[in-house]
């Protein structure tokens, strides 16, 4: 197995990755970027840009900002609201897995920031359809949620008219350098569907066996090309124009807009995805399955890159939490209906066999030197950033609800703040 020589993602990233002559990651190099880009050229650009989609007369939004109750969603709305002086309509896909807390810091972000927010909650029995047919199809229980969260912000954006929608980071950009910040890469379908989607668009979805009809998806469905051309919907990335650093950013949204944080199963972030069950928890476990590595593996080259953290402080860490087993199994076998058997069965389909064999006791075992060995240290020190800061520690916020037990979705969000 092949491992970057400066983060830890290994050749199978399903992003697609690649390694130069020091054996150093796509992802890495453009990292580099953050670092040499003349950051204040590149926002005075993304103002020139927003400047042109201003409503002047005051009749519609400037812009849509799609938004959850964590990951960057307050330092988008922050930076765009307060920053940069735009009107934002925000708008949320209901995830359905939600927490308490994740609910309480979405009704925070609309409070705090006072804007207008428009939710999709798809009916539950069609999302628990289309969550059985793509756990079986791809291995995914997340597919409804990316589904989702992807084009019910251009679907609003051809529905009112307002021509433009600012995402956060690109991931292609910022995990594996699939596109440098100077492409100023923007929102495609063909992107949503070979990345986001795993291959599968709504309409591929209708099937008899698995009883799904034009009638489920069509929540899920994107907008014509000809609805898209007429309202001239775009798509732009923040990270293409403010230097990235989701730590920071999220703990100057803790300092100045109370954002609540939470400790998670697999990875030792406590700030992004908070909101969800799933995500880090059995969606990440699914992930570890099929591609060999978890949210921690991301979240560890992450702050490799940014200077806080030593690979061997990371590799650490993925030791620790990789093979951590989910606690909300349980929770999502009974919303969905399904037996634990039948969910290892369905996910043995979509184990990856250049990770995974069956040992002598017929379990499932990593194969020889698929995870970090010593010979992976060859070549490490020549391409070893220094680390600006001697601890990577997350903030560990106070539950503002320690009273309520948090043991099952939430579908509706009350909007309550406390």
């Amino acid at each position: 197995m092949k491992y970057c020589k400066r983060c830890l993602y290994s050749e199978l990233h399903p992003l697609n990755i690649t390694f130069d002559g020091e054996g150093v990651c796509s992802g890495c190099r453009v990292h580099e970027e953050k670092d040499i880009l003349d950051w204040q050229f590149r926002l005075d650009k993304l103002k020139k840009i927003l400047e042109s989609y201003r409503n002047t007369s005051g009749n519609n939004y400037d812009c849509i900002i799609p938004v959850s109750g964590a990951r960057d969603s307050y330092y988008i709305v922050h930076t765009v609201k307060n920053v940069l002086g735009m009107n934002p309509l925000l708008v949320t896909y209901n995830k359905q897995y939600n927490t308490d807390l994740g609910i309480r810091n979405l009704a925070n972000l609309r409070i705090r920031f006072n804007c207008d927010i428009m939710t999709l909650t798809v009916n539950p029995e069609t999302v628990k359809k289309v969550t059985r047919a793509t756990l079986r199809k791809l291995g995914s229980l997340y597919w409804h949620c990316l589904a989702g969260q992807t084009v019910y912000p251009v679907q609003v954006a051809v529905k009112f008219k307002i021509p433009l929608i600012i995402w956060g980071a690109h991931q292609g950009i910022d995990q594996v350098g699939m596109f440098s910040h100077l492409n100023e890469v923007e929102m495609t379908r063909k992107y949503r569907k070979e990345h986001d989607l795993m291959g599968i668009e709504a309409e591929d979805l209708i099937d008899e066996f698995d009883d799904i009809s034009e009638d489920d998806v069509v929540q899920y469905r994107y907008p014509d090309d000809k609805e898209l051309e007429r309202v001239g919907v775009r798509g732009i990335y923040l990270n293409n124009y403010i230097r990235w650093d989701s730590k920071a950013q999220h703990e100057s949204m803790i300092r100045d807009f109370d954002y609540e944080t939470s400790l998670q199963t697999r990875t030792f972030d406590t700030y992004n995805d908070v909101d969800c069950f799933n995500y880090s928890d059995v969606h990440d476990y699914i992930k570890f399955i099929k591609h060999g590595y978890g949210k921690v593996t991301d979240h560890v080259c992450r702050e490799i890159r940014l200077k806080r953290m030593t690979r061997e402080e990371g590799i650490e860490l993925v030791k620790k939490f990789s093979e951590e087993k989910p606690k909300n199994l349980k929770l999502f076998l009974d919303w969905i209906g399904m037996t634990e058997n039948g969910f290892h069965f369905i996910l043995d389909q979509h184990r990856n066999k250049k990770i995974w064999y069956r040992n002598q006791n017929w379990d499932w075992a990593p194969r020889e030197n698929v995870f970090f060995s010593d010979k992976d240290n060859e070549g490490v020190d020549q391409v070893r950033l220094k680390n600006h800061e001697s601890k990577c520690e997350f903030v560990l916020t106070k539950n503002k609800r320690p009273e309520y037990q948090d043991q099952k979705y939430i579908l509706i969000g009350k909007g309550y703040y406390k």
